[in-house]
């Protein structure tokens, strides 16, 4: 049985299962299961495969069948150029989330706080493209905590990030250059909406809040110009509906030069603020 043996087998059991790329997450999967590069996979479809790798790649197209993330099966993640380890305890880091990560690299800064750190990709990406900058990522989850201590260590930033257990600010002390989040945003009503990858498999406490997915930013903004150093910046991650309440609370927190960035998509993704002094 060779690799386009197993692939042929497997694609039209994930369109049957409603899968929207069935060739590509199939392609993904069996380079993890073979061990190689998914990049190299096309010179090895000929090979005849190890007697472990059909079984291991079956239980994996099984997996992704149910809707499990790919991201969750491999265990990894691409953000921002580097590869992030991932597991049911923390959000699946996204495309669009490198939309705050550009944002925050726009501009020079030394001490960082990301609250809601998850996966730690946000802080982490950010630690390892300003080497002489600090930060702390805080969460409240100790499970995504832990995610985020096994990409701290793989990346070698235990001497400048750290990770503490909290609910936003709490246990935070001093002043930051820069507080960045991307924070539980899903509306209540629309959870049942959410693709079944989404919905079914990533934790409910990183998706929503709860009623109309604005509590986080109610928790966050009206806080932050205490721990925001002068012309210290905040960013936040927003769904695509959210920019004008955002925009319009940061203002009433008396944040200045407040403004929303869109992703590549052209949908409002990033609002900024800044304290004056």
């Amino acid at each position: 049985m060779t690799g386009a043996d197993v692939l042929r087998r497997a694609i039209p059991r994930l369109r049957e299962a409603g899968i929207t790329d069935a060739a590509r997450d199939a392609r993904m999967l069996l380079a993890h299961a073979m061990g190689i590069a998914a990049d190299r996979l096309t010179l090895h479809l000929a090979d005849d495969l190890d007697p472990r790798t059909e079984p291991a790649f079956d239980a994996l197209v099984a997996a992704r069948a149910r809707h499990q993330p790919i991201a969750q099966i491999i265990g990894r993640r691409h953000f921002w150029g580097r590869s992030f380890r991932v597991t049911p305890d923390v959000l699946d880091p996204r495309p669009e989330t490198e939309t705050l990560v550009a944002a925050a690299l726009a501009e020079p800064f030394d001490r960082v706080l990301d609250l809601g750190t998850g996966s730690g990709c946000i802080l982490l990406s950010l630690l390892m493209d300003r080497p002489t900058a600090s930060g702390v990522g805080v969460d409240l989850s100790p499970p995504a905590l832990a995610v985020a201590e096994a990409n701290r260590q793989a990346l070698g930033l235990q001497d400048r990030a750290t990770l503490q257990q909290g609910n936003w600010f709490e246990g935070v002390i001093g002043t930051f250059d820069l507080i960045v989040s991307n924070p539980p945003y899903i509306a209540a009503d629309e959870m049942p909406g959410l693709a079944p990858d989404v919905r079914d498999w990533e934790p409910a406490l990183a998706l929503t809040p709860g009623g109309d997915g604005l509590a986080a930013y109610r928790a966050i903004l009206p806080q932050a110009p205490l721990y925001l150093a002068p012309f210290g910046r905040l960013l936040v991650e927003i769904g695509p509906t959210q920019g004008v309440a955002i925009l319009e609370m940061m203002q009433a927190a008396g944040l200045q030069d407040v403004t929303v960035l869109p992703d590549l998509d052209g949908r409002d993704r990033v609002v900024s603020g800044r304290r004056q002094s």
